[in-house]
């Protein structure tokens, strides 16, 4: 059974230091893909935007910065309050976001309880696959065997 960890908030667009608007957004975790979070911006609109990328970048990003290139994110107080930013970089544009720290932490607490961290190749069952993979069945026994008897072989001596 698989679980599905969402939190709704709202979001900044920072435009400017001085101005930004309001991005309503999902946060979703699901324990089928456990290394990644999910954030969909523009929910309920004709056009969401949904960007993917590592649970321990975001998990990481609301104690110190971290990342570089697409996905960056880091801690900071915006007017005393505790808030994590990412900026986010596509060929469609850049875009720097500001999420409530409390918020996001609560969320990401949430995924942690549901996969701890270190556990999530448990989640996508590996071990179990490669077993089956590697396991050996009947029809490996002619391939093991030497289909061409060697040339050192005693049958057609000399």
């Amino acid at each position: 059974m698989h679980t599905v960890v969402e939190r709704e908030l709202e979001l900044k667009l920072v435009l400017s230091p001085e101005r930004s608007i309001p991005v309503p957004a999902r946060l979703s975790y699901r324990t089928d893909d456990p290394y990644a979070v999910h954030i969909t911006f523009h929910i309920g609109s004709d056009h969401p935007v949904s960007w993917t990328f590592a649970r321990e970048l975001l998990v990481e990003g609301v104690f110190r910065p971290c990342g570089h290139g697409d996905v960056r994110v880091w801690p900071t107080k915006v007017a005393g309050r505790g808030v994590v930013l990412m900026a986010l970089s596509s060929p469609d544009g850049d875009a720097l976001l500001e999420a409530p720290a409390a918020q996001v932490s609560a969320w990401l607490e949430r995924t942690l309880r549901a996969v701890p961290p270190g556990s999530e190749a448990e989640q996508l069952g590996l071990d179990d696959g490669l077993a089956e993979l590697l396991a050996p069945t009947p029809a490996d026994d002619l391939w093991l065997r030497d289909p061409w008897p060697s040339d050192e072989s005693k049958d057609g001596g000399e």
